[in-house]
């Protein structure tokens, strides 16, 4: 049927609200803001973000989560998402001594405290500040009298109180509380008491590294994970961590000496025996590699590599040098293939950390020592 003028009309009219309605609707998503950026999740890249990041609404947010973990000591608990809020207290009280203590273990309290440093000096939030200075306190209070800092404090019976290297924890606590003393930015509002008190804490922590360095035949090698508090001998930690030479953390170690701006003979003498160490056990042409059991897992082996980059073993026999592994069963073997699966893929046996220490970093600081 024919249109009549009058439909035509209704037509054009509704043609032009619809049009109207999709050029409002248009500006309306032009002027909507842009997605959100991806939230920071928690870690070390905290300490990566721009500098104008901190003094974000973002920053602020993680930065008052933060504050919610702190406990009553003064630290913060390792493995847990600081950026997001604690679990009910309830939870919190059914957890694992490891998941809820204080700790400087796997980056616990140093981490926060560095963040919080960052926000504090970004915004001027003097929340932001006091709790890092409980976290100062707590470091300050949780050192031994000998220089040497316990995984957990309160001290707790077992591993977890003796001095320990174990993944660069007593390295980060001391790299932050130097970092205090010297009073620079971020840590500046820092007062001048705490920072003479950091100071003596870093003298402290390197008299026992001095004093903790392994000697064989006289001569100066590298250090155990971890240490007795008492004797300073090497000692255990977990069941298939020995006392013995790390071929890891002895990195950590030396690259913190390193870093000592007008170092004693024996810092010298440290470094330079620790260096000659870890060349010389380095183990030529042997590749780790990943590969496909006959059971259908996935499996860690090494393998004959003519000419390959160097790998150290974690653990290294005290006395003889000689690369070791253990499982959970605490027995000493003399190849990764000889522990379980379990451990063989779940645990870093041979790793290449003295690499970059020895082919560039360690060369640089001789020829700095040169022009002094």
């Amino acid at each position: 049927m024919a249109s009549t003028p009058a439909r035509l009309s209704q037509r054009r009219c509704n043609l032009a609200i619809l049009v109207l309605c999709g050029l409002a609707t248009s500006g309306l998503s032009a002027q909507q803001p842009a997605p959100a950026a991806a939230a920071i999740r928690w870690g070390t890249d905290v300490l990566r973000q721009k500098p104008e990041w901190y003094a974000s609404a973002a920053a602020r947010a993680v930065a008052d989560s933060v504050l919610q973990h702190q406990s009553r000591d003064g630290g913060w608990p390792k493995n847990t998402d600081l950026a997001s809020a604690p679990a009910a207290a309830e939870s919190r009280a059914g957890a694992a001594a490891d998941v809820v203590s204080s700790t400087i273990d796997n980056n616990g309290t140093t981490l926060p405290m560095q963040f919080l440093a960052l926000v504090a000096d970004a915004t001027g939030g003097t929340t932001y500040r006091t709790a890092f200075t409980r976290g100062l306190d707590y470091l300050l209070a949780a050192q031994y009298a000998n220089g040497g800092w316990p995984q957990f404090f309160p001290l707790r019976e077992g591993y977890y109180s003796r001095i320990t290297y174990n993944d660069n924890a007593m390295v980060n606590v001391l790299t932050l509380l130097r970092d205090v003393a010297a009073g620079r930015p971020p840590f500046a509002f820092v007062d001048e008491a705490r920072r003479t008190r950091a100071r003596a804490a870093v003298s402290r922590g390197i008299d026992i590294i001095l004093r903790t360095q392994v000697k064989q035949d006289g001569r100066l090698t590298a250090w155990c994970a971890q240490h007795d508090e008492k004797t300073l001998a090497p000692a255990w930690a977990r069941a298939y961590e020995p006392p013995s030479l790390s071929g890891s953390e002895s990195v950590g170690i030396v690259r913190f000496l390193m870093e000592v701006e007008r170092p004693s003979a024996e810092i010298i003498a440290a470094v330079e025996g620790a260096a000659a160490w870890l060349r010389a056990v380095a183990i030529p042409d042997l590749r780790l590699e990943e590969f496909t059991g006959a059971d259908g897992r996935r499996d860690r082996r090494v393998v004959a590599a003519p000419g390959a980059a160097p790998l150290w073993a974690r653990f290294y026999e005290l006395g003889t040098n000689r690369p070791i592994f253990l499982g959970r069963d605490s027995v000493v073997r003399s190849a990764l293939s000889e522990i379980e699966h379990e451990r063989r893929n779940g645990y870093a046996y041979y790793g290449t950390w003295p690499a970059r220490l020895l082919a560039e970093e360690y060369p640089r600081w001789l020829e700095k020592r040169k022009g002094r």
